[in-house]
């Protein structure tokens, strides 16, 4: 017997007659004896509802109720009816217990039962089962065969019996798993009084539990137990001579002794079954009967189980951490100590120093007989710390979830409320000053997050004992609270260097993260462990991304250690990254000066609009310091050539010519005299003094072709080039290499003015003129207009006097003109040039039948041209005339004034007044009406307040 489930109490003894049959009618205990007599009992005065622990006396003997012993009976309170068995089947009213009528074919039945849902009688004779159908009066249905026993359950199972198994049925007719009952012996009688099952057996009554596997409860010794009755409250034995009651114990006091008694399964399944008025006390014994259990378990190293009903106790983790004593734990006003501790000596849990080394023992350990016992107890003991600290994992990540999402939501509270402590102020100055008091006195709790913090630190602590490094480093990738001085030491005395860089990178303690970084890749170069080959220079490279938007500083301070080895990488993150390029540069100028250049050019050629115009200066500053260089070692070793092109030379070119915003006049002013003349050239270029970088490429360099394509970038750079423009560049050109000699001169002139500084009387001229300015600006202005007028008019006679300039420039040298060159421009360049003022400076002697690849396509063009003209203004001209005819037919309408036709406009008659036809045909209106109106229009175009004005007054028309 594990626990008593049912009082016995005796209610009545020393019946006169032999008790066939028992039942109950309210708080009436009804007997069918072998006389057959109905004797009736009742309790003591007050009548109870239900039948409770009282001496019970006789209140009615009816000794003619049957012929013969009355075997069986049955109360049917809905329909008033009292069914009893015993020569046939006879049916009483009630609560006189008359007959009312009396079923023939039941004669020989040893057994029936009611169906009070359906109305169904069904009664056993002869191994047969027949039904009657009560509707008014008893109706026959067809026999069927009997099974040996049946008894349904609430839930709408069947228990099907046979000797003494029993096995469940469900309502599908399938049988159901697991559901066998094993009596002692042969059940007579079964009832069902939930959770336990009460069977009559031959010498016994036997209780069982409805839960599997169905233990034995209870054992109630009674002997001749004759019938066994169901009731609300208790189940009623019937022996020959008295009747005995089975009241069932309080389901409090059979968790206790449940509990007690170490059986908390039972227990546990009792509590499910305690009122829901009761809630709170089955919460209160649920947690209490998973805590004992727990540490039951706990003791018999059942880790896992014991971890189960620890959480579903719903304890908390530091009653639970209690029982590991060698855990470090963060500090924190949490304190909780358990009943019971598992006394665990710290070699068999050294958590706060442990290793792998714990999980690989356990793995590969060799057998136990081969062991001293000194050694196999140090290696089960082992086994027990990891299987507890499995256990213990498994108890903390299911915890995990909902420890996590309080302590998110109290830090979601806190940074809300200190938001609206913010705008509380702003908005309130004076009244936060009497009310911060209060708001400061009762900060935001911050239980939740030194749970997770206690909960996460745990969890590290165990992951890395039992040997789980990976499941460690995950843990810290994600959101955690672990304690960062704690995990910090473990860390780093167990060489665990990825997980350490986790815990610095979740904690944005980035500069100690990159530190082990640089330390761990320079271990990498000079030994060879796995740990050591995981980082390379491309991991702090990683690492650095995501910081260039919000710590520049420490980017580039550690950029610099990956520089050397990874330089396109290194470059690309800084390309890629959020940190202003003049910061960059200026810290690669100071500590890496040779990566400058590359890593502006890297960024002109991702983006040319993110490089400055500061920059460019960086940029073409550092290529022409190499080039000096170059040419300073060529020089003094006199091996120098204007010609020569070295990669350092065409990359200072090239960069010239792609860069635009950088001062070539600070950089022309580096350039050694008498060389260098094709960068002088690009550089005079950008100041735009074209003229004397053509004479640079004509003269100097003696390179037609690169003045010419010089002359082609300038020409396609204009946003609307014209043939026509007095300052076109290949003119320019043109007279270059008629003028040889004048064009040199001009050039020495010119480039020494350029080059000499600035003189400060310019600024005092400046001065002055801005006096001027202010006294007379009308006159200034005049004088500005006229020496404008004067510029272009001398500009465009300055072609015309080119033969004079052609006579001087022979008579002073020997120097003859560039006719091929010259020859070359016009048969190239003809639809660029304008052919007028190119003939005009052309010398005289020139033939003309050298010019016909220039004046050829010249002429044919202009031919086209005038050619296209004359057909538009002839199509122009038909068009005119079309219109003017369309006007004439337009004109030629015909309309008839009628006496009742009125003005659109102002809705009198016409009459024989002057009238206008707008183009519809059928609008007609006076002419001065016509004409008021179009002179409203003008009125409106001139002035928008007019022009609401006349639309509104038109529209009231």
């Amino acid at each position: 017997m594990v626990h008593n489930a049912y009082d016995t109490f005796e209610l009545l003894s020393d019946c006169d007659s032999k008790i066939e049959s028992v039942e109950s009618y309210g708080s009436k205990i009804l007997l069918g004896c072998s006389d057959g007599s109905l004797r009736i009992y009742a309790a003591p005065p007050p009548p109870p509802t239900e039948l409770r622990k009282e001496p019970y006396t006789l209140e009615k003997n009816l000794k003619s109720f049957a012929k013969r012993p009355v075997v069986a009976m049955q109360v049917v309170e809905s329909k008033g009816l009292l069914i009893a068995l015993s020569e046939s089947i006879t049916i009483h009213g009630l609560p006189n217990f008359e007959a009312i009528t009396v079923i023939n074919k039941a004669k020989g039945a040893n057994l029936f039962c009611w169906d009070d849902n359906r109305g169904y009688l069904c009664f056993a004779r002869q191994k047969r089962v027949c039904l009657f159908k009560h509707d008014g009066d008893f109706l026959h249905l067809p026999l069927l065969l009997a099974p040996p026993l049946v008894v349904s359950l609430p839930s709408g199972e069947l228990l099907l019996g046979k000797e003494n198994i029993g096995v469940l049925v469900d309502q599908n007719r399938k049988l159901i798993p697991d559901g066998r009952i094993c009596w002692s012996e042969a059940p007579i009688e079964v009832v069902i009084q939930m959770p336990y099952v009460i069977a009559l057996l031959p010498r016994f009554v036997e209780i069982r539990s409805l839960r599997g596997p169905y233990p034995l409860i209870q054992t109630v010794v009674l002997r001749n137990v004759r019938h066994i009755h169901q009731r609300n409250n208790c189940v009623i034995l019937a022996l020959e001579n008295s009747v005995y009651a089975l009241f069932p114990v309080p389901l409090g006091a059979q968790i206790v002794q449940l509990a007690a008694s170490g059986n908390f399964d039972e227990a546990l399944s009792l509590c499910k079954l305690l009122p829901p008025e009761d809630s709170s006390l089955r919460a209160a014994k649920e947690s209490s009967i998973h805590i004992r259990y727990a540490h039951y378990l706990f003791d018999n190293q059942s880790y896992e189980e014991a971890m189960e009903h620890f959480l579903a106790s719903q304890v908390e983790i530091t009653y639970v951490l209690s029982l590991y004593p060698s855990i470090i734990l963060p500090k924190t006003s949490i304190v909780h100590e358990p009943e019971k501790l598992v006394d665990i000596s710290g070699d068999d849990l050294n958590l706060s120093r442990g290793s792998s080394a714990v999980s690989d023992d356990t793995e590969h350990s060799p057998t136990s007989h081969s062991l001293d016992p000194d050694e196999n107890a140090t290696l089960e003991s082992k086994k027990m710390s990891h299987n507890m600290l499995m256990a213990l994992i498994k108890f903390l990540q299911k915890k995990r979830i909902i420890v996590i999402e309080k302590a998110t939501a109290e830090v979601t509270e806190e940074v809300v409320s200190n938001a609206v402590g913010h705008n509380f102020v702003s908005h309130n100055n004076n009244r936060f000053k009497k009310t911060s008091k209060g708001h400061g006195s009762i900060p935001i709790s911050s239980r939740a997050r030194e749970i997770a913090s206690i909960l996460d630190t745990t969890l590290l602590q165990a992951l890395l004992v039992t040997g789980q490094p990976l499941l460690a480093e995950e843990l810290l990738k994600g959101l955690n609270y672990c304690d960062l001085k704690i995990s910090e030491e473990i860390l780093q005395e167990g060489s665990y260097h990825i997980a350490l860089l986790e815990l610095y990178k979740c904690n944005s303690m980035h500069r100690e993260a990159l530190k082990l970084v640089h330390k761990l890749v320079e271990e990498s170069k000079s030994c060879g462990s796995d740990i050591s080959l995981r980082f390379k220079p491309e991991t702090m490279i990683e690492y650095l991304k995501p910081l260039c938007g919000t710590d520049p500083i420490l980017v580039l301070e550690f950029s610099m250690h990956v520089l050397e080895n990874c330089p396109t990488q290194t470059i690309e993150l800084f390309l890629s990254g959020d940190i202003p390029a003049e910061m960059v540069n200026a810290y690669l100028k100071q500590h890496a000066p040779s990566m400058q250049a590359i890593y502006l050019e890297a960024l002109h050629a991702t983006n040319e609009d993110a490089i400055t115009g500061s920059l460019q200066d960086e940029l073409v500053n550092i290529h022409l310091s190499e080039v000096l260089n170059w040419h300073a070692d060529l020089t003094s070793e006199k091996k120098w050539d204007e010609k020569v092109y070295s990669s350092k030379r065409k990359k200072l070119l090239s960069t010239l010519e792609s860069l635009s915003t950088y001062h070539p006049d600070a950089l022309l002013r580096r350039l050694p005299p008498n060389t260098l003349y094709e960068e002088r050239a690009v550089l005079l270029g950008k100041m735009k003094q074209h003229e004397l970088a053509l004479s640079l490429y004509v003269h100097k360099l003696q390179a037609p072709e690169l003045a010419l394509s010089y002359c082609d970038r300038v020409y396609e750079s204009i946003p609307t080039p014209s043939v026509k423009s007095p300052d076109n560049i290949y003119l320019m050109l043109l007279q270059i290499y008629l003028n040889p000699r004048k064009s040199t001169y001009n050039f020495e002139k010119k480039i020494t003015n350029l080059l000499a500084p600035k003189k400060p009387t310019i600024s005092r001229a400046n001065s002055k003129l801005s006096k001027t300015r202010n006294r007379g600006s009308k006159k200034v202005a005049a004088i500005e207009i006229a020496e404008d007028t004067k510029a272009s008019l001398s500009r465009t006679n300055s072609f015309s006097k080119s033969d004079v300039d052609e006579d001087e420039f022979i008579e002073e040298g020997d120097t003859s003109i560039m006719v091929d060159d010259v020859l070359h421009l016009l048969s190239h360049r003809w639809d660029r040039i304008n052919g007028a003022i190119a003939l005009k400076i052309l010398p005289n002697e020139t033939k003309l039948q050298n010019l016909l690849p220039f004046l050829g396509p010249l002429l044919r063009k202009s031919s086209e041209m005038y050619r296209n003209c004359s057909v538009i203004k002839r199509l122009r001209q038909s068009e005119n005339l079309q219109v003017k005819d369309e006007l004439y037919e337009k004109r030629k309408v015909v309309l008839e004034i009628m006496g009742d036709d009125h003005c659109s406009l102002c809705h009198k008659k016409i009459g024989t007044s002057v009238f206008a036809v707008y183009p519809n045909g059928r609008t007609l209106v006076h002419f001065v009406c016509f004409k008021d109106s179009q002179s409203m229009k003008v009125v409106a175009k001139g002035s928008p307040l007019k022009r609401n004005f006349n639309i509104e007054k038109l529209h009231n028309w």
